[in-house]
């Protein structure tokens, strides 16, 4: 067996899990699956007195710090890396009820971030919703013969959160009128115009964009503000 360094005090008692076929050297009970090395000869967890203990493999970092805390007595599980020339950590030895008390922390908290995140939620939900008001509110400002609804619509649809459309970039959430212009202008060519007809036909995009320019600025017309220019391009 390979030589184990001194534990320190930081790691407290150590336990083995041994790469060979071991016998307790006390009870004489074997194969060990885990092992304590007291003057270099093996002990079973039973004759370390370790045996009332449970094992929690790593990978929980919290569960694992928690459980040492709750537990009076605990041990570092170790396994030789043959390839790497040293001892691993596998995981700990606790008591049982504390790792249960570590459980119900871990839950704990686990029920407290879910609230969290359900608050969180709520309020980016909020504020989207105002922000889509607000964007609707300058699409009528800009546009105030744009009907209500088609407006909510617009604004709900350039401002979706992740989205990466125009609502959503700087200027959108500046409430820039590009931006605002923009959105409408999408909207109209999508909704008003055949545009997504000639694309689905074959028709390249600034072709497409040219044959219904006239049907775009028609709607815009009858919709934005008195003297107001608008490149729909």
């Amino acid at each position: 067996m390979a030589r184990l360094a001194t534990p320190s005090s930081r790691t407290g008692l150590l336990v083995i899990q041994p790469l060979k076929r071991r016998l307790c050297g006390e009870c004489h009970a074997g194969p060990l699956s885990m092992l304590v090395l007291e003057e270099g000869a093996p002990r079973c967890l039973d004759c370390a007195d370790l045996g009332h203990l449970v094992f929690l493999a790593r990978g929980d970092t919290a569960l694992t710090r928690r459980s040492r805390e709750e537990s009076a007595l605990s041990a570092v599980v170790v396994r030789f890396n043959r390839r790497k020339g040293r001892y691993e950590r596998q995981g700990v030895l606790v008591e049982e009820a504390g790792l249960a008390r570590a459980e119900e922390r871990c839950l704990a908290d686990a029920e407290a971030r879910r609230r969290r995140r359900v608050r969180d939620a709520r309020r980016r939900a909020a504020e989207d919703v105002r922000f889509a008001e607000a964007f609707a509110a300058e699409i009528r400002r800009l546009f105030p013969g744009c009907p209500e609804e088609r407006a909510r619509a617009i604004a709900g649809h350039a401002s979706v959160r992740g989205s990466g459309r125009v609502g959503r970039s700087a200027a959108g959430r500046a409430l820039s009128e590009g931006a605002v212009v923009s959105a409408v202008v999408a909207s109209v060519r999508h909704v008003e115009t055949p545009y997504d007809q000639l694309l689905m036909s074959g028709v390249p995009r600034h072709e497409a964009r040219r044959r219904i320019r006239a049907g775009v600025e028609t709607v815009l017309r009858g919709w934005r503000a008195e003297g107001a220019g608008v490149d729909v391009g």
